[in-house]
């Protein structure tokens, strides 16, 4: 009986001890959120090398890196991936299933944070009708939101309206994007009438107008940026005003054929002009200041506006994440003399990663190619005409999908479904007679596949809702998009350039170290959501990375 006893005391003991690691109520003071547009996971190596101690290596270092991170649905596009990241699940489900895409009831392309019975403030006219209405489940943000009782704090900034609009979710305090015409970050009446003060006075400061009065040249000698192509290549869009696509970049002399605030979009220097407007939010706002945990939401864009213009192996890429790194560490320092280190806890990650350039593939007999989604689109209607002579049975191409025409098969009640399953069969047969198209799928394989359903076909099957997607979608092989342009380059693919991006995280909570188990990106939303000790964001499908956490 006596080691009975003991025995019974030791376990107390060790849940005793468990307990005291593991104490409700201790959830950071405020958490950041980061995601980089466009960043592939190989940047952290490739770069590694080149970047300081306080950014990305502080991150890497101090914190826990999932290097085998994905996304586990396509398309892989902005508005997608920053839903999939707080709302912990897929487009099957959250609903974004893309940047813009075709509205089966009006007929019209809409835009993923489109919202008409809103109106810009900030500005006399702009780009701020936009709510997160269109997202059909909650997000984290929300979620701290409920919990709190709304007394949490929740702002979102990016320079895309979707990059701060869908992370801070339908409950947020505010939400504040670029407007490329004034040079100013703006909002929407979903959040408020008017601009807060010190939004104003940051806006006063005409920032863009200091960054646009410089040079852009490499941070380093260019002879050092080994890690990339040669500086003049034939893959790279130029500027407006200039002959080659070289440094250095004469800003005061491109701004008169680019314009001011599209052309700071196109630098470095407007994720240094965000940096700015995250750490005035932080003070501005008093974000971490007391036991309520706060969230602050930034998405850096520029990267993604660079990366399509020169492609992953340009030098302005790797300029463009050695000054990132710099901005990071600048924002890091401010969190730690803010809201002290230990008291926050930060994730980084990217909304989609990207493709090499396919010609440039294709020049170094790597398999690679164009689709061009009109010819496709022309030749499918030319098709289809021999079958079913006088009707248009496709209504719109986009996004990788086929959106049939439903009222042409309304005028044979018997006979509609039936029609509609051949010419969606006939759709894919010759879709698969075109290069570069991998594979197609029918809404009816789709809606009978199983989500957790491994491969292509599950990543098609995530990606995939019901009531917004097309009635086939296709997968084009590696490599493969769909543009004329042998310049830049673009994502959207379930392909591993695509799919692999970062997952870091930092701070309280958090262990150092790392992991090689394969995570989705929808793990990210129930793993804060664990860590703030609130309930699952409502559509999560995601599981919390074990990893990260103490033992």
């Amino acid at each position: 009986m006596r080691r009975v006893f003991i025995i019974i005391l030791t376990l107390a003991a060790s849940t005793e001890i468990k307990a005291q690691t593991l104490k409700v109520g201790e959830q950071p003071k405020l958490v950041v959120g980061i995601v980089v547009d466009q960043m592939r996971q190989e940047y952290l190596y490739r770069f590694y090398s080149k970047f300081g101690n306080d950014g990305f290596r502080r991150l890497i270092g101090d914190g826990f890196m999932v290097r085998n991170a994905h996304y586990n649905y396509m398309p892989t596009y902005t508005g997608p991936g920053h839903a999939s990241i707080y709302s912990g699940t897929t487009p099957a489900i959250h609903g974004i299933i893309g940047n813009d895409f075709y509205n089966k009831k009006s007929g019209k392309t809409v835009n993923c944070v489109e919202d008409s019975l809103q109106t810009v403030i900030g500005v006399a006219s702009g780009n701020g009708d936009v709510s997160p209405w269109r997202m059909l489940s909650s997000t984290v943000t929300d979620e701290l939101k409920l919990f709190t009782q709304k007394r949490a704090k929740v702002i979102g900034i990016s320079f895309k309206d979707r990059g701060a609009v869908l992370p801070a979710g339908h409950l947020a305090d505010a939400a504040y994007w670029y407007d490329s015409n004034s040079g100013r970050f703006i909002t929407s009446s979903y959040y408020m009438s008017k601009l807060p003060d010190w939004v104003e006075k940051f806006n006063g400061l005409n920032l863009p107008e200091k960054y646009l009065a410089q040079e852009w040249k490499t941070l380093l000698p260019i002879e050092q940026y080994t890690e990339s192509g040669p500086d003049d290549t034939p893959y790279e869009k130029k500027y407006a005003g200039k002959t080659k696509p070289t440094f250095p970049y004469n800003l005061p002399e491109l701004r008169k054929q680019n314009g001011n605030a599209d052309l700071l979009y196109m630098t470095p220097f407007a994720n240094d002009f965000l940096t700015e407007f995250a750490k005035t939010t932080l003070v501005s706002e008093k974000m971490g200041k007391d036991d309520i945990s706060d969230f602050l939401c930034i998405s850096y864009s520029t990267t993604d506006a660079i990366g399509h213009a020169v492609g992953p192996n340009a030098i302005e890429i790797e300029d463009t994440y050695l000054r990132l790194d710099r901005a990071i560490a600048d924002l890091l320092k401010t969190l730690d003399k803010e809201v002290g280190a230990g008291n926050y806890t930060l994730f980084l990650t990217a909304d989609h990663g990207v493709a090499d350039v396919p010609q440039y593939l294709k020049d170094n007999k790597m398999p690679a190619g164009y689709f061009n989604d009109n010819y496709a689109e022309a030749k499918l209607n030319e098709f289809l005409a021999n079958y079913f002579p006088g009707k248009k049975l496709i209504a719109n191409v986009s996004n990788d999908q086929i959106f049939l025409n439903h009222e042409a098969f309304q005028g044979s009640p018997k006979s509609s479904g039936l029609d509609m399953f051949i010419v969606a069969e006939l759709v894919g047969k010759y879709l698969m007679s075109l290069d570069g198209v991998a594979n197609y799928y029918t809404e009816g394989v789709l809606r009978q596949g199983n989500y957790n359903d491994e491969g292509i076909k599950g990543r098609v099957i995530r990606g995939y809702n019901p009531k917004r997607s097309g009635d086939i979608v296709f997968v084009l092989e590696p490599g493969w998009f769909g543009s004329g342009s042998i310049q830049g380059t673009t994502h959207g693919s379930p392909y591993t350039y695509d799919t692999n991006v970062p997952m870091l995280f930092y701070g309280k909570g958090i262990r150092k170290g790392f992991s090689v188990e394969y995570h989705p990106i929808t793990d990210i939303a129930p793993t804060i959501s664990t860590i703030l000790n609130i309930k699952f964001p409502s559509g999560c499908t995601g599981e919390p990375v074990a990893e990260v956490f103490p033992e």
